[in-house]
């Protein structure tokens, strides 16, 4: 960008937008979800191409971010860590006691022991790094398999990334602000380095800053969607760099599969150039909906409820899918599955039953701990806000009397 768009970046009026929430980006964040859990669920690898939930999630993040530093900066990032923060410490206080009740022992975890093990703890109040966990450990009643703390509390890697991110965002406002296109590509930079392996940063460390690499770039793209820099850029321009970003991320990965093949979660620069590219695409073709179009209009709730009830999918799913499994066990013991092939055909399509019932399950958790984001955001307890407006009762006017009345 020239020096005549960071001295007037304030100053020019941004494409306007009619107030209220964006039913585009609220349908992008339901489909990111729902594609985070049928990746948990089904571990398909070719999912992380299809769609890059991550990276989508930390644009629209990064782009309401940008909205909201129009308020002092201190101001909005406590905002947001009072949103986020009470619906972990719900999460925490039901996974902590399990874990400790299954015989989790941090004085004996060789990777979370002595003072540094209990300090860690403190990632469960405030997540600057990754929580603490044992690889495997009981569940009351041996429900849950010995590895549920390691798939419960893993995902909560985003929290992190997305603490920091909020943390980061008003220097790197500032930054876009001046130096757009060298504080948008800056992190694709960082993971070329990173993800080729020219340097290797061990531990958590490494671990925050492959985070930021990887989807920098998505957050600050958010940025640029706000601000209106993307609708500067030529559609034709942009779609054909994006492609050849993706190109060249897709080339990466089928030189450096990982265990899972094209797991693109296992190659971080391949995640990066594919996210970076999948996600200008879909800002730049943004329509800003202020309602959901033709057929997508019958899913408006459920777009509603996902977006309304989003940290609180994002923290249970993973536990919920693993509690769809002592479930689909008790099928077992009907009297009319008895059979050798009912027994075979339960067994064919348990997968399929751990998707039918995991909805259910989800629904049940934003019942029970939906309302937290509610009180976090401070607005009044909701159980099921999807939209809908309870109808209040008129009562009916008095009719004027009448002859023959």
């Amino acid at each position: 960008m020239t020096q005549d768009y960071a001295a007037g970046q304030r100053e020019a009026a941004a494409p306007p937008k009619a107030p209220g929430r964006d039913r585009y980006l609220d349908l992008l964040r339901s489909l990111a979800l729902v594609r985070v859990v049928l990746y948990h669920l089904f571990g398909w690898a070719w999912l992380t191409v299809l769609f890059p939930s991550m990276g989508v999630m930390f644009a629209l993040a990064g782009s309401l971010m940008a909205r909201s530093l129009n308020r002092p900066a201190l101001s909005v990032i406590r905002g947001r860590l009072r949103r986020l923060l009470p619906p972990l410490w719900a999460f925490g206080a039901v996974v902590l006691p399990l874990m400790f009740a299954g015989g989790w022992k941090l004085s004996e975890d060789p990777d979370h022991s002595g003072t540094w093990g209990l300090l860690e703890l403190v990632n469960y109040v405030i997540p600057i790094g990754a929580p603490p966990y044992p690889w495997e450990t009981g569940f009351p009643k041996d429900l849950l398999e010995s590895t549920w703390a390691d798939q419960a509390v893993g995902p909560l890697w985003y929290l992190r990334a997305y603490l920091w991110f909020v943390l980061l965002s008003p220097l790197l406002l500032w930054a876009f602000r001046r130096v757009p296109w060298a504080t948008l590509l800056a992190p694709l930079g960082l993971a070329a380095v990173v993800g080729t392996g020219l340097v290797t940063i061990p531990g958590e460390l490494g671990n925050a800053v492959t985070d930021f690499a990887v989807y920098g770039s998505c957050w600050v793209l958010g940025f640029a969607h706000h601000e209106g820099v993307l609708a500067k850029v030529p559609r034709y321009l942009a779609v054909s760099g994006s492609v050849l970003v993706m190109a060249f991320g897709l080339w990466w990965a089928s030189g450096h599969q990982g265990p899972d093949g094209w797991d693109l979660n296992d190659i971080p620069l391949a995640q990066a150039a594919w996210s970076f590219g999948f996600v200008m695409i879909l800002l730049q073709y943004s329509p800003s909906w202020q309602e959901l179009p033709g057929r997508l209009a019958r899913w408006d709730k459920l777009v509603t409820l996902s977006n309304n009830r989003a940290v609180t999918i994002y923290l249970w799913h993973n536990l919920l899918i693993m509690a769809t499994v002592p479930i689909i066990d008790q099928a077992y013991n009907l009297s009319f599955l008895q059979s050798d092939r009912a027994v075979a055909a339960l067994d064919a399509t348990d997968m399929l039953w751990m998707f039918v019932l995991v909805w259910p399950l989800i629904g049940v958790a934003i019942v029970a701990f939906g309302w937290i984001e509610d009180l976090a955001a401070k607005r009044r307890p909701r159980l099921w806000p999807n939209g809908t407006k309870k109808r209040r009762t008129k009562r009916p006017t008095p009719a004027t009397p009448t002859h023959g009345a």
